[in-house]
């Protein structure tokens, strides 16, 4: 079937029902809804059989519904109805969630539900690791069966069930004033449910430390204690602040936008602070927290561990990027990972992003962005080469959710890569303006040959976990939900750990890796590679700053990206 996805974004949910539609042969086109007009153009221009809108935050016109069947995916269960549905869910600490794909009609999330599915909502989890995780594979099921039902023919979508009154009341959109947390009465708990429901988008608003932000990510401290609501120390860029009965580290704000001014956007806390941050302790959490008699309950974005012969080294950052002392702090993690007597290193294995590359935020806010570009490109090369130059142990890349970019090009850099069966792969660059680096001229064209590379950096298409194995991308589907991701790795890491044959595998890999360094030098890639990048960054013309500051500031765009429309425009060409 011709299928055209309608969103208002082209976000990870609609990249993953784009990348699996696509998988099942379906021809997939998309559109940005842009506004009414737009929409009447886009379903002119394609004449699709069937309209899904996975994330859509304007109703579709009524006489586009009345053209073609459009199924709209919404997060949250059968009847229930309005804009903030995923956040009232973990504000409120409901216990299972699900989501519905139902009929668009006039009335605002009332059409008939032609597919459900349901999930248990993990105790912990924010809002934007659990849209992209349990959200996400509940979607896709409800999508995938929405789909083969519409193909096969007579089915017929029951009407959406009545609310607690009879009714079908949309509940309004969760304000701020809802939000607002009173850090002299509520306890950690409460304040820790409301801050995940609001980790991405919107934030929480806050007037402290004399100014307005908007608060994102909240994990618990189970030591430090103070006056609610005052900061008590900080943490690699997060801060700490008081609650009545503990405290919680929050990593990222974002300065609240005055009138007419620019758009703002998150930053480590740390960073967006700047002077105003009063001389409190910063207070490292350690490397490996659990390796003590005692396992804290506090927060940290890198930390080790170790199983027998397996070591992990896992880390987490909000949105997935790496700044220039992230990376280093992830490289410092790997060298001391590379001093245990292990078999097998695991490079990542957390919940959500495994890495989208360097952090474009922080290089929008420095005072020369051309200089912390280079910075944040060479701190992640360095990472990339310790990983390309370990020739001890067999080194595996673990992703648990998306990567992108210099991110992808990371995993790339290790052995073998296991990826869950629900990420999205971005292997490419050329969207954010750049050659790319992280020696990717040298891991992509091993794994999936010369042309092939030029293709998926050129097209610039997200694929699934499933795609990216059958081009030889991955080495490993694991069909594990994202919090069963972790111990799957972990007992299949160990299970490799003890094969008869990792030994002599590794002393191939040493020798495959000094055959290709006498074939052209590592320094040979890296060169050619950061000679190019390093003329962008020092471009002020170059596209590359002026989409940077697009993408962190959340620019609406004006029409849908070409290279989507041009990836559909060429499989219809194909098929004439």
């Amino acid at each position: 079937m011709v299928i055209l996805l309608l969103a208002s974004a082209f976000n990870s949910l609609t990249q993953r029902v784009f990348a699996e539609l696509s998988d099942r042969g379906h021809r997939v086109a998309v559109e940005l809804a842009l506004g009414e007009e737009s929409v009447r153009e886009a379903l002119h221009r394609h004449v699709p059989d069937l309209v899904v809108a996975p994330m859509l935050t304007t109703a579709i016109p009524e006489d586009v519904c009345a053209a073609r069947p459009c199924l709209v995916v919404h997060p949250g269960p059968p009847g229930d109805r309005g804009p903030s549905s995923l956040d009232r869910a973990l504000q409120e600490g409901v216990e299972r969630w699900g989501v519905t794909v139902f009929q668009a009609e006039a009335a605002w999330d009332a059409g008939p539900v032609w597919a459900s599915a349901s999930f248990a909502v993990p105790p912990g989890v924010g809002k934007s690791d659990l849209y992209r995780g349990e959200v996400a594979d509940a979607a896709l099921e409800a999508v995938s069966t929405a789909v083969e039902r519409f193909a096969a023919g007579g089915f017929r979508p029951t009407p959406q069930p009545p609310d607690a009154d009879g009714g079908h009341a949309v509940r309004p959109y969760l304000r701020q004033e809802e939000r607002r947390i009173d850090w002299e009465r509520e306890p950690t708990e409460a304040v820790l449910r409301k801050l995940r429901a609001a980790d991405s988008r919107p934030g929480v608003r806050d007037a402290f430390l004399g100014g307005e932000w908007y608060l994102h990510g909240g994990h618990p401290e189970d030591r430090l204690h103070g006056r609610p609501g005052w900061v008590l120390a900080t943490r690699h860029g997060a801060i700490c602040r008081a609650t009545v009965d503990g405290a919680v580290w929050i990593p990222e704000l974002r300065p609240a936008r005055r009138p007419g001014g620019p758009g703002t956007y998150r930053l480590p806390a740390v960073h967006a602070l700047g002077d105003r941050l009063p001389p409190v302790p910063e207070l490292p959490a350690g490397l490996w927290p659990s390796s003590g008699r005692h396992t804290r309950r506090t927060w940290t974005d890198v930390w080790y561990a170790e199983e027998g012969a397996v070591g992990f080294l896992r880390f987490s950052f909000p949105g997935g990027a790496m700044s220039t002392d992230q990376c280093r702090r992830v490289l410092a993690g790997y060298t001391f990972a590379r001093t245990r007597p292990t078999e097998v290193l695991v490079l990542g294995g957390a919940r959500d992003f495994f890495s989208n590359g360097i952090h474009l935020g922080v290089i929008e806010a420095a005072p020369d962005p051309a200089a912390e570009s280079w910075a944040n490109i060479l701190a992640m090369d360095a990472l990339v080469e310790a990983v390309l130059t370990t020739t001890d142990r067999l080194v595996v890349a673990a992703l648990g959710g998306n990567a992108a970019a210099g991110g992808a090009m990371l995993a790339l850099a290790a052995d073998e890569v296991w990826c869950r069966s629900g990420a999205v792969l971005n292997p490419h660059y050329r969207l954010m303006g750049l050659y790319g680096s992280e020696y990717w001229t040298y891991t992509l064209p091993r794994r999936v040959g010369a042309a092939r590379a030029e293709r998926l950096t050129r097209d610039a298409l997200p694929m699934s976990a499933a795609a990216a194995e059958r081009m030889g991308l991955v080495d490993r589907v694991l069909e594990s939900g994202p919090g069963s991701f972790t111990a799957d790795v972990t007992r299949l890491a160990a299970h490799v750990a003890r094969s008869a044959g990792l030994r002599a595998r590794i002393a191939q890999k040493k020798a495959t890796r000094e055959r290709d360094e006498g074939e052209r030098p590592l320094r040979e890639y890296r060169n050619a590679e950061l000679g190019r990048m390093r003329r962008t960054f020092q471009d002020p013309g170059a596209p590359y700053h002026a989409l940077r500051r697009a993408f962190v500031t959340r620019e609406r765009p004006v029409r849908t990206p070409e290279h989507l429309t041009a990836r559909f425009t060429r499989h219809r060409v194909s098929e004439l």
